[in-house]
């Protein structure tokens, strides 16, 4: 895989101001632990996806890359805390007590939304499974895809809207 003569220097700059790196995150995002994952990330990034043009400000340049990862996986983050904190709040339940009426009404539900997804329009149903199934981040899917958030965002809200729709159909109940 050829790499770009800029690399080296961006690795060299990456190495050179990691603490000052760590920091600036550290004092947007308030964790030093975060801060530490984004910049693993960084690293991931420069060395499986080196950028195909010279870098004339590395710090500069690696400055903003950090910024951006951190947002994204603040973002991911925070949705994720959305879906988990209310399910602590849930009360417990045997999954034994579960009926066989309870049994088959959640596998009547999952066949209705694996149908419903299987029927979506193949790009929709694409971002769908990567950012939903997959839990691929939506930067990540957007990039994968060639196209812009706003369309993973679109695609997504699609997907969702038919899943709902389904599950709160008339014909349900």
């Amino acid at each position: 895989m050829p790499r770009d003569s800029s690399s080296p220097s961006l690795i060299s700059a990456l190495v050179h101001h990691y603490d000052e790196l760590v920091d600036h995150l550290r004092r947007r995002f308030g964790d030093r632990g975060f801060a530490h994952d984004v910049m693993q990330d960084v690293c991931v990034q420069l060395l499986e996806q080196p950028p195909k043009a010279a870098i004339h400000t590395p710090f500069a340049f690696l400055r903003r890359v950090s910024t951006h990862l951190a947002i994204d996986r603040y973002r991911v983050e925070a949705g994720r805390r959305a879906w988990v904190e209310p399910m602590a709040e849930l009360p417990e339940h045997d999954a034994g007590s579960a009926t066989q009426e309870d049994l088959v009404a959640a596998h009547q539900d999952l066949d209705a939304l694996v149908d419903v997804i299987e029927n979506l329009p193949p790009r929709c149903r694409e971002v769908f499974v990567m950012h939903k199934i997959h839990q691929i981040p939506q930067a990540e899917v957007a990039q994968r895809l060639n196209i812009s958030r706003q369309m993973v965002e679109k695609h997504l809200k699609a997907g969702m809207a038919a899943c709902r729709g389904k599950l709160q159909s008339p014909e349900r109940t």
